[in-house]
């Protein structure tokens, strides 16, 4: 029996492990696991209760009516009257009555009282016809024959209690009590009932009781019978393990050229490659120690496949283990890694591309801009204003296609982690007052007031001068391109605690909410086709990259027809000196 619990504990185990649903049985403390959706066993589990009832119903109708029959005769053949020995005999009659209606119910708080109910009835019947040494101190048996009907293995310990305390009752009263005694001439007549309904209850009650527990026992067999076979024809291995290593049961899918009964009392280091062995050995112990621990291997029966062990702490001495063939898994892990090995390669050749070609085509255009300033001032000699304005048409040209083969350049750079930050300490209001400077006269072409709001206390920040200045010059020249004239673009500088922030704000035609998530990503603009001809889709990438390098990042909040506000917020700002008392007390 004991072996048979801790199979059944392995199962449950396993099947837990498995990851499939137990249920505790209906048998009122025999414990077993049943799959989910065996709606046939419960059922039978059901009928099975049904007879159990009708069963107790039928034991105490037959006792009352045995008890009946007997007050029946004795009243016939004139030899009973009424007093004590009939109130014996009816509180026999009531406790069966009342145990049958108890009984119908099947509750178990109900058969808990049925049972205190015989042995109330079975003392006072044993009181009034003697005490322990009358006729009816068999009835002191009464509780535990109704337990034995009941056929409820757990409400035993209730019945043999009961049965004691109306024995010790009894025997109490029979030495401290002056107790009534049976009729001499009733005496055997009322013996014979009671040993007749005593004995004949407890034997049937016995019987039933045996019939039930042979019962379970079958179902818990059947239980266990289906879930081995559940567990036989699952897609995984399911073992029970010794903390070391060592197989004790195994069911399911064997690894490839093994079978399931060959596993048993081997070490399960024996099915991995030989190299994998100690993290398997490891993954065991971390399993005991912590309760749980999942390892992937190699199997060594199969060098091209891929395994998952899964275990889990069932005791101190065992271990519940799930192996599963996870080749599949392990095929998808692989193709997405070189996908994205193959991105990045490919993310990376992009961005040297355009690095290189950027760099390769500053050089022509720096000529090119060069030669075209001097034919603007005329330094080799005058020249037509017509040709004046096609030099100056040639050096606008060319700074605009530098300034674009600058930004694609800095984006490269980025994209390819090359990009290095030059730190220093400077005030931020002075490369912001430059750009202010330098788009002046931008703003004042295209007919857009340009503001600029800056504190009057100097801005010591700790960031690279150049990618402030490129932050603030491109929402600058954004915010010019996208207002048409007669609007407004204000740039604000401050400081919140270490925080600098730099935001620009418009009254320009405002930015869609379906365009305001795209932006940011290179090469993505918003508005029609008009307006993404002003710009070339990395202003506001790079403002967001120079943000990022910073440990900042950027903001956009945009209203059609209203304007936008950009925002980016960078940790930068240098911290106040501490002052010393004593030179804070010298000032």
């Amino acid at each position: 029996m004991r072996r048979s619990r801790r199979r059944r504990a392995a199962l449950t185990g396993l099947a837990r492990t498995a990851k499939l649903k137990p249920f505790a049985t209906a048998a009122d403390g025999v414990g077993g696991v049943i799959l989910a959706g065996s709606s046939r066993r419960s059922r039978g589990a059901r009928r099975a209760r049904a007879r159990e009832r009708r069963f107790a119903v039928v034991w105490h109708l037959a006792w009352a009516l045995v008890v009946s029959g007997a007050a029946a005769a004795l009243l016939t053949l004139g030899g009973l009257a009424p007093g004590v020995e009939l109130a014996a005999l009816a509180m026999g009659w009531a406790a069966a009555v009342f145990g049958a209606i108890l009984a119908a119910t099947g509750s178990t708080g109900a058969l808990g009282v049925a049972i205190v109910l015989w042995a109330l009835a079975g003392a006072a019947a044993c009181q009034m016809t003697g005490g322990a040494s009358g006729p009816l101190a068999v009835w002191c048996l009464a509780p535990l024959a109704a337990t034995a009907a009941f056929r409820r293995p757990a409400l035993l310990p209730l019945g043999a209690a009961a049965a004691v305390a109306a024995a010790g009752v009894s025997a109490l009263g029979s030495l401290l009590l002056p107790l009534p005694v049976a009729s001499p001439a009733l005496a055997p007549w009322l013996g014979v009932t009671g040993i007749a309904t005593a004995v004949l209850g407890l034997g049937a009650g016995l019987v039933a009781l045996h019939a039930a527990v042979r019962r379970r026992e079958r179902e818990r067999d059947d239980i266990e019978l289906g879930l081995r076979e559940v567990l036989a024809h699952q897609p995984q291995l399911l073992m029970t393990l010794y903390p070391g290593g060592r197989i004790l049961e195994a069911y399911g899918q064997a690894p490839l050229g093994v079978g399931v009964q060959d596993l048993l009392d081997r070490n399960f280091s024996d099915l991995v490659a030989p190299d994998e062995r100690p993290q398997v050995e490891d993954a065991l112990q971390r399993a005991t120690a912590e309760g749980s621990a999942e390892i992937a291997f190699t199997p060594i029966y199969d060098p091209n496949g891929w395994s998952v062990l899964t275990l889990r702490r069932m005791s101190s001495i065992r271990l519940a283990a799930a192996m599963r063939d996870a080749r599949a898994q392990k095929a998808r892990e692989t193709e997405l890694e070189q996908a994205r090995t193959s991105a990045e390669a490919q993310n990376a050749g992009k961005s040297r591309f355009l690095a290189n070609m950027s760099h390769e085509l500053r050089t022509p255009l720096n000529a090119i801009m060069g030669f075209s300033d001097i034919m603007r001032q005329r330094l080799f000699g005058p020249m037509s204003d017509r040709y004046a304005e096609y030099a100056d048409l040639i050096h606008d040209a060319g700074a605009h296609l530098l300034e674009l083969i600058n930004d694609v350049l800095d984006m490269s750079k980025i994209e390819a982690e090359r990009f290095e930050l030059a730190r220093e300490e400077f005030d931020a209001r002075e490369a912001v007052s430059a750009v202010i400077r330098l788009m002046r006269g931008q703003a004042e072409r295209a007919g857009v007031q340009l503001r600029g709001v800056l504190p009057s206390e100097p801005l010591d920040v700790e960031a690279d001068r150049r990618a402030i200045k490129q932050i603030a010059l491109n929402l600058v020249s954004n915010a010019l391109k996208f207002t048409p004239r007669g609007g407004s673009v204000t740039l604000t500088v401050q400081a919140v605690d270490d925080t600098l922030e730099i935001i620009v704000s418009d009254t320009g035609v405002g930015i869609p909410p379906d365009d305001l998530e795209r932006l940011g990503n290179p090469f993505e603009q918003a508005g029609d086709a008009t307006q993404r001809a002003a710009g070339s889709g990395l202003g506001l990438s790079l403002v967001r990259a120079f943000a990022r390098l910073h440990g900042g990042e950027m903001g956009l909040e945009s209203t059609v027809g209203e304007g936008t506000t950009v925002t980016v917020r960078m940790p930068v700002v240098c911290p106040e000196p501490v002052v010393a008392p004593a030179e804070a007390s010298a000032r």
